[in-house]
């Protein structure tokens, strides 16, 4: 873009170009720059850019073990304890939910959670995210008002949506 508007100026600056021819390229070269921009950030992913890692799910033998351990060895503030079988932890903007896994003694990733751009600002984008996710052949687990779930390539389930899952 930087050569484009140095090349118009010089263009103007020689008499190859009048004032208004200038100003009538130099907003054609924004517009098209803009719209460029536009249309590289909206063919990203999904359909919606993950913004940020909201939070992971972790089933543990022990929660009160778990987020003690959690809080006292990184510092993380506890939200959301029910003083009983889960906690979330916070970490940065992120959360660490633990919760008592009920089945085994072994220790479970239950979810990885995304918030998705504009999720929650624009009602559009859930629509756009489903098309692209049926697009590409994957199947959504589950839906709620506020996120959709689907599985990466291992089985994972990826929660995605906007900011309050």
């Amino acid at each position: 873009m930087e050569n484009v508007i140095a090349k118009l100026l010089g263009d103007f600056e020689q008499g190859k170009l009048s004032r208004r021819q200038l100003i009538q390229s130099l907003a054609l070269a924004a517009t098209a720059a803009s719209a460029a921009a536009t249309a590289a950030n909206a063919a990203t992913g999904i359909g919606s850019k993950a913004i940020n890692l909201n939070h992971i799910s972790y089933q543990v033998v022990d929660y009160a073990k778990s987020r003690d351990w959690y809080a006292d060895l990184f510092g993380m503030r506890v939200v959301g304890d029910d003083g009983k079988t889960r906690a979330n932890l916070w970490v940065g903007e992120s959360q660490l939910a633990i919760h008592t896994r009920k089945t085994t003694e072994t220790p479970v990733l239950d979810h990885i959670c995304f918030t998705l751009a504009n999720w929650d600002e624009d009602k559009s984008v859930r629509a756009t995210v489903e098309s692209e996710i049926k697009r590409r052949g994957l199947v959504m687990l589950r839906s709620s008002d506020n996120s959709i779930f689907l599985k990466d390539p291992d089985g994972v389930p990826v929660q995605i949506g906007g900011k309050d899952q």
